[in-house]
C-alpha cells in the first residue's frame, strides 16, 4: 500500500512541477498568441472615446512593434511606403481612431506562428478582420508579420500583404463587383 501511495504522490508531483514549469516559462508561441491577442484589443476602439484615451491606446499599438518597421502592405490608405518608425505608427493608429468614431473591433481569427530554431524571431501568418460600426462588410485581410525578440519582448518588424488567390486591389467585400467587372477577381 505503501509503494502504490508513493507512486501516486510521485506522480502528483511530478504533473504539478510539468503544469508550474510551463506557467512560469510558456513556449515562444505561447507569448507571441497571447501578445496578438493584446494587439487586436488594444487596436480595437469604442465609440465616445475621448482624446486622451485615443492617445494612450494609439501609443500603446506602437509599443507592439520594433523603432523602425519594415512594410510590404498593400493599402490605398497607406501608399506605398518601405518602412515607418514608432511615431509615424502612433500618428497612423491615432488617425484609424478618429477616422471610426463609431467605434472598430479587430480580431485575428487564424494566428499561425512558426519559430525559428534559435527562438529569437518568428514569422506569423495571421488574418486581420476588422469590423467598422456603421459598415456592413468588415475588412478581411491576410497578413504576415514578422517578429524579433528584442528585450525580452517579441517585437513586430515587419508587416506585409499576403496576396491569395482571390486578391483584389479593392479589400472590401462591397467592391466584389468592381474587381469582377475589372476582371481581377479570379476564382
Amino acid at each position: 500500500m505503501k509503494v502504490v501511495f508513493r507512486i501516486a504522490m510521485f506522480a502528483i508531483l511530478a504533473a504539478l512541477g510539468v503544469w508550474l514549469w510551463t506557467v512560469l516559462f510558456p513556449s515562444p508561441e505561447k507569448v507571441i498568441r497571447k501578445r496578438l491577442v493584446e494587439l487586436a484589443r488594444t487596436a480595437s476602439s469604442s465609440s465616445g472615446e475621448s482624446d486622451l484615451a485615443r492617445l494612450a491606446a494609439a501609443r500603446s499599438v506602437a509599443g507592439f512593434f520594433s523603432t523602425n518597421v519594415e512594410l510590404a502592405v498593400e493599402l490605398p490608405e497607406l501608399g506605398q511606403r518601405n518602412s515607418v518608425d514608432r511615431e509615424e505608427i502612433t500618428q497612423a493608429a491615432l488617425m484609424a481612431r478618429s477616422r471610426t468614431g463609431g467605434g472598430v473591433q479587430v480580431k485575428f481569427p487564424d494566428i499561425n506562428i512558426t519559430v525559428a530554431p534559435d527562438k529569437q524571431s518568428a514569422v506569423v501568418d495571421l488574418t486581420v478582420e476588422a469590423n467598422v460600426s456603421g459598415e456592413h462588410n468588415p475588412f478581411v485581410q491576410q497578413m504576415k508579420f514578422t517578429l524579433q525578440k528584442t528585450d525580452g519582448r517579441w517585437l513586430i518588424t515587419r508587416v506585409e500583404t499576403v496576396h491569395t488567390l482571390s486578391w483584389c486591389p479593392q479589400f472590401y467585400f462591397r467592391h466584389f463587383a468592381l474587381c469582377t467587372a475589372a476582371g481581377s477577381f479570379h476564382s
